[in-house]
């Protein structure tokens, strides 16, 4: 039988973080708890026991399976990977909009009809990162919300402190940069994640965990939202962000957050 006594680790953090024991979780789940122990002792996690574990660990699907270093499903990738640069270009001019607006537009995003998945299966371009190592597993996670080296780039500039060249982020990606505090606190806030939560994921340690910025946890929503989309859909919801914001230009602030606040 294969093992994942990695997987085996992050998911005992997880339960201890949720708080749950494994019989509570195959309760939740649906599952025998004997599959739960397995699990936990190291035991390669089958794909239909992610998906059922997603929902009673409050995680999407799609991360568990990269968290345990599996192939993702072609159901749970995001409709087009052509569809990256526009969802990039929604979140970051949609965190420029009052919150009011902020919530108005994630609301029409969320509105828009799902279109039906094209043929090809997703393939983003470029080199895969490492499933094997706690900075590829955290790119994967975003390669799975649309964005690749530079989109993410861009994206965590504005929405976070973090300001790195797109190719750091591959560098991330293979495990040649280790990942900071500041790292994971800055990816968790874009993942809609807390960064505690994230930190034990993937094994850092955090002196503290400051609460993410609404900006913040709104570009999170509508990055996840947007995985859903066509590239038209997701042209005419960047189209319409920008249009909100009622300016000539297409400018983006860099931390947007601390510049209002400041």
């Amino acid at each position: 039988m294969t093992q994942r006594p990695e997987f085996a680790a992050t998911a005992g953090r997880l339960l201890e973080y949720r708080g749950l024991r494994p019989a509570r979780l195959a309760a939740r789940a649906g599952v025998d708890e004997r599959e739960i122990t397995a699990l936990l002792a190291g035991s390669a996690p089958e794909g239909e026991l992610l998906r059922r574990l997603a929902g009673p660990l409050r995680l999407h699907a799609v991360d568990l399976f990269v968290l345990a270093g599996l192939p993702v499903p072609g159901d749970l990738a995001p409709l087009s990977c052509d569809a990256g640069q526009w969802a990039a270009s929604l979140v970051m001019h949609g965190v420029h909009l009052a919150a009011e607006e902020r919530r108005e537009l994630l609301d029409t995003v969320r509105s828009l009809p799902q279109e039906a998945r094209p043929g090809p299966r997703f393939a983003p371009p470029g080199i895969a990162p490492r499933a094997d190592l706690p900075g590829g597993r955290v790119v994967r996670m975003f390669r799975y919300r649309n964005l690749g080296w530079s989109h993410l780039a861009k994206v965590m500039a504005v929405v976070t402190p973090t300001y790195l060249s797109a190719s750091t982020y591959g560098v991330i990606g293979d495990g040649r940069k280790e990942l900071t505090p500041r790292l994971v606190t800055d990816f968790a806030a874009l993942l809609g994640m807390e960064a505690v939560e994230l930190a034990g994921l993937v094994g850092v340690v955090l002196a503290e965990a400051p609460p993410p910025a609404p900006e913040a946890v709104d570009a999170a929503a509508l990055l996840w939202e947007a995985r859903r989309l066509s590239v038209a859909q997701a042209r005419r919801a960047a189209e319409l962000a920008l249009a909100m914001r009622g300016e000539d230009t297409g400018y983006c602030l860099t931390n947007l957050r601390a510049r209002r606040t400041g």
